[in-house]
């Protein structure tokens, strides 16, 4: 089994930043591909970025290309979400999630990963 817990959520104003941070127990942490989604209010959960087990790949959504920084240190078995220029439109609750294994592929698919984090919220004001 894995747990997952977020932390690093908050309220900040348009143009700053955060940084979410996920510590995950149990299963080998190192040997999974990793990934963040998010769920605003009222919409479907969706993809923001993945990592592979090792952290040499990286992949993001479109919308948070250029802003967003998805990071591991297996040492630690914590993931991390480095957001900057944040936009009001970035409002929602953010989950970390574990694929359990290291495939690097499908990896937008939320039924890919069984585990999963109870979230954070990220609120971001104009």
């Amino acid at each position: 089994q894995v747990q997952l817990v977020e932390s690093g959520g908050g309220s900040v104003q348009a143009g700053g930043s955060l940084r979410l941070s996920c510590a995950a127990s149990g299963r080998t942490f190192s040997g999974s591909t990793m990934g963040w989604f998010r769920q605003a209010p009222g919409k479907e959960r969706q993809f923001v970025a993945a990592i592979s087990a090792s952290g040499n790949m990286t992949y993001y959504a479109d919308f948070v290309k250029d802003r967003f920084a998805i990071s591991r240190d297996n040492a630690k078995n914590t993931l991390y979400l480095q957001m900057n220029s944040l936009k009001p439109e970035d409002t929602a609750v953010y989950y970390c999630a574990s694929r359990g294994v290291s495939f690097w592929w499908d990896l937008m698919r939320q039924s890919r990963y069984p585990y999963w984090g109870q979230g954070t919220q990220v609120t971001v004001s104009s």
